[in-house]
């Protein structure tokens, strides 16, 4: 035998025992495992140094520690609020949150979503009016400011949050930033200068332990929010740059969904903060000490859970959420989403809404962000087609909402997408809101985008051609690990 033939025979024995490392090491789901054969197989060796980039499995790992969350008094709360829905005494404010008991039930037992009834939430649709709120909210600040983002850009907007914050820090006022690596590696450390001489701390999700090589580097904290002084919190899709102004021309207006609110929901958020903030810091955690979650004034009566997941968890705890609002639903769905990826569960979800008469309405981008992603959604988008969903395409500039409105009564925003990453790749926030004032709301956003949005038929989904086909064959095969 020549070198050449033992060197192939080689790559062909350790390529099987990767192989078999994946499926029975990690014990995936089919679609995600089958995915990373195929990469196995069309690219020997390469393929499983890319494996061990991205396709670690952290659902065994404890990244969070929830022990000193007895602090807060949260567990009692938790405990009260299971034990009530199980006996079904627990006293709901309103008909929707009576309705929806299973589904906040659910959040509770699985995800520790506490819910809380005296909320008040403003809905930001437009980037400026989102920063000009913030920016105001935080030179208002008394005690503290966290701030949480996936994407921090080092452009004009960016810079500006930064002088902000540091002339917060100044003040005297503890100032927290904490941002993915990943999201925004264009952020050069050197900004944050001023801010950390001033005071501020600065903090980065799963930082690289090596120059170039981040084993961890598939798994992005996606989420973005603010908590101020334990009594304002923001959550939703907008990260940090000059681009969610509507100022990059490739995208050109940025249309995403925001929630500002106000009363006990801005708890939770305080504590999804605080958990990433003390996974991410070596020395500077944040203890639950009685200032960072002082006494509320009631704000309004809107139900709110904020429920997480991640990479972490066993349970896929926001995509569960979306199901069961699905088949909830008994007039109509109401879908805003950049990437439309479904896993079969969610697709067969939609499937019998649809067949079941369910309108079901769903809001794509014109143009994409990302390229596979973009061809995967299209290929998704046109099994509902086929039976009956109304797709509209968003001609406005780019829609990066992550909106769901069922019957127009119960609702969710936040930061996943639908599609696979951010159910199990990515680190997740969302609001699920029990009020038919803000799901109408929602709605008639989702309508007044309709009037600059294009519905596709099947018939024209039908026309497109060969190339386009190959192009959303091969994205839907690769979507399980996109």
């Amino acid at each position: 035998m020549n070198f050449t033939s033992v060197l192939l025979s080689l790559i062909l024995v350790l390529n099987i025992i990767m192989a078999l490392f994946v499926i029975f090491k990690e014990r995936r789901d089919v679609g995600s495992s089958w995915a990373w054969l195929l990469v196995l197989f069309f690219i020997p060796i390469l393929g499983f140094i890319l494996y061990l980039l991205l396709g670690q499995n952290l659902s065994r790992k404890r990244l969070f520690q929830w022990d000193d969350i007895k602090k807060t008094g949260f567990e009692e709360v938790l405990e009260t609020q299971i034990t009530t829905l199980r006996a079904n005494k627990f006293k709901f404010f309103n008909q929707v949150t009576s309705n929806s008991r299973d589904l906040i039930y659910m959040h509770l037992i699985k995800n520790q979503a506490i819910l809380t009834e005296d909320n008040s939430v403003q809905i930001i649709t437009d980037g400026k009016e989102k920063f000009d709120q913030l920016f105001k909210d935080i030179k208002n600040a008394k005690e503290y400011i966290h701030i949480q983002y996936y994407i921090i850009k080092n452009d004009n907007l960016g810079k500006k949050l930064i002088e902000e914050l540091t002339k917060k820090a100044k003040e005297g006022i503890k100032v927290r930033v904490l941002y993915d690596e990943l999201g925004s590696r264009g952020l050069p450390k050197r900004l944050f200068k001023d801010f950390r001489a001033a005071g501020g701390l600065v903090e980065v999700f799963f930082p690289s332990k090596f120059r170039f090589i981040n084993l961890r580097m598939n798994y992005r904290n996606h989420r973005k929010l603010v908590v101020i002084d334990g009594k304002i919190g923001y959550v939703g899709g907008f990260n940090v740059g000059d681009e969610y102004l509507g100022l990059n021309a490739k995208f050109g207006y940025w249309r995403d969904t925001h929630l500002r609110i106000q009363g006990m929901a801005v708890y939770a958020l305080q504590v999804r903060f605080i958990l990433d903030w003390n996974q991410a810091s070596d020395v500077n955690d944040v203890y639950y000490v009685p200032n960072l979650f002082p006494e509320n004034v009631s704000h309004g009566a809107v139900g709110i859970q904020i429920v997480t997941s991640g990479p972490d968890s066993e349970l896929e705890h926001i995509k569960n959420g979306y199901i069961k609002m699905i088949m909830s639903a008994k007039k109509s769905i109401y879908i805003q989403t950049p990437y439309f990826i479904p896993d079969a569960s969610l697709l067969d979800a939609l499937r019998i809404a649809c067949l079941s008469g369910i309108e079901v309405n769903i809001m794509i981008p014109n143009k994409p962000d990302h390229l596979f992603v973009y061809w995967a959604t299209l290929s998704h988008i046109g099994d509902l087609l086929k039976i009956g969903a109304n797709v509209y395409i968003y001609n406005n500039g780019f829609v990066h909402a992550k909106t769901l409105v069922v019957d127009e009564e119960v609702s969710s925003v936040g930061t996943a997408n639908i599609d696979y990453r951010s159910f199990k790749l990515n680190f997740e926030v969302n609001a699920f809101l029990y009020d038919e004032e803000i799901s109408k709301k929602l709605t008639r956003i989702f309508k007044e985008d309709m009037l600059v949005s294009k519905l596709l038929t099947f018939e024209e989904y039908q026309k497109r051609s060969l190339e386009v086909r190959l192009k959303e064959s091969v994205s839907r095969l690769l979507s399980p690990i996109l």
